[in-house]
């Protein structure tokens, strides 16, 4: 399926709202070194490079590999920025570390810098205080802006339809397995880029597993099928679940179903800008608690989504974040029972000043 005409994002733009947040934290220089934190700032797509930004200057650097595709990329984004290919340890050492050399401070994404990391560039520039930056870069990525937001819709309705074709299938004997693959390649046909994760099936005892991998256990009548799945779009992630209904299953399998549907939705309900994501989190877990399923809430209610498939802002009992416009999250509220098998219900949406936008369509009550 064409994705269509997706709304420009303005990449070129975004060197001067880090530059903003350098300024805020007195910090002359940020040595970027996560890949998708290199891509949201210039628009490359490569599997090697480094980013050094400065009040006046970027510098990239990557390998020969990328000569010219970091050079079509950087400009077709609308980024300025110096390239400096290197193709080795020592030649990077002495690209970034003449210019580091300008610097007294240097901020690094020290949730992300290894300590063989730091201990190497703290060789490699001798003399410069290197500090912690923190999430710098992810705080800038967190509010989609249309370009963004367009993409992950893109990469639901991907995931929307590949699964909708495939629906039947669950109930004509495919494994697990069988069933993960085609849904991969289903997505891929439609456009997408990749998986945005590993797809998680599990059918009956193994929906009990939040993470269950899929196997080459046959789905049979009767059982709820748990369906996590998503792709990528012009590097955007998309992100559902839903539980799937094989003929008549257990009364006890019906009420862990319809408990979480009403978990989901009061979550949903409680989406908008200006909630606590802790709220929200909240919301959805008074009615799996009062239900008496607790104990079988295994996991946050969701998670912010973009050039990863977990980003902030988190939704959970501990996160601190207050939801914005622009922010796209997941809810997804799950009951997970040893031997009975489990039931999660997930969408991706897109906050706005009064709720949210769901990105995923896909219906809720599947029953083949």
């Amino acid at each position: 399926m064409s994705t269509g005409a997706l709304a420009p994002m303005d990449v070129g733009a975004r060197l001067a709202r880090l530059r903003a947040a350098l300024a805020e934290r007195e910090l002359p220089a940020l040595l970027v070194t996560r890949l998708p934190n290199v891509r949201y700032l210039t628009g490359f797509t490569g599997s090697a490079a480094m980013l050094l930004v400065s009040a006046h200057d970027a510098l990239f650097v990557t390998d020969g590999r990328y000569r010219d595709r970091s050079t079509e990329e950087l400009a077709a984004a609308g980024v300025s920025a110096r390239i400096e290919i290197a193709a080795t340890l020592a030649a990077q050492q002495d690209v970034l570390g003449r210019a580091v050399g300008a610097f007294a401070r240097l901020g690094l994404e020290d949730q992300a810098v290894t300590w063989a990391q730091q201990r190497q560039f703290t060789e490699w520039f001798d003399g410069v205080e290197l500090v912690a930056a923190g999430a710098l870069v992810e705080s800038l990525r967190r509010v989609k802006d249309r370009g963004e937001v367009d993409r992950v819709r893109a990469a639901c309705a991907i995931a929307d339809d590949a699964f909708a074709a495939l629906l039947p299938r669950l109930a004509q004997g495919a494994t697990e397995r069988e069933f993960a693959i085609a849904l991969e390649f289903e997505m891929r046909a439609r456009g997408a880029e990749r998986n945005s994760f590993d797809p998680i099936i599990a059918a009956g005892p193994n929906g009990a597993k939040p993470h269950a991998v899929p196997t080459d256990r046959p789905i049979g009548a009767g059982e709820l099928v748990v369906c996590d799945f998503g792709c990528v779009v012009d590097g955007y992630c998309s992100d559902m679940t839903r539980t799937v209904m094989i003929g008549d299953v257990s009364a006890a399998a019906r009420e862990i179903f319809d408990v979480v549907l009403a978990s989901q939705q009061a979550g949903r309900d409680a989406v908008r800008a200006g909630v606590a994501c802790a709220d929200v989190d909240r919301a959805s877990r008074a009615v799996i608690d009062d239900a008496g399923f607790g104990d079988a809430f295994l996991h946050s209610t969701g998670h912010g989504v973009g050039l990863e498939i977990h980003e902030a802002p988190r939704v959970s009992s501990v996160a601190r974040d207050t939801l914005l416009v622009g922010d796209v999250v997941t809810v997804e509220p799950g009951v997970y029972l040893t031997g009975v098998g489990g039931v999660r219900i997930e969408d991706t949406v897109v906050v706005t000043e009064s709720g949210a936008e769901p990105l995923t369509r896909t219906p809720k009550e599947l029953v083949l």
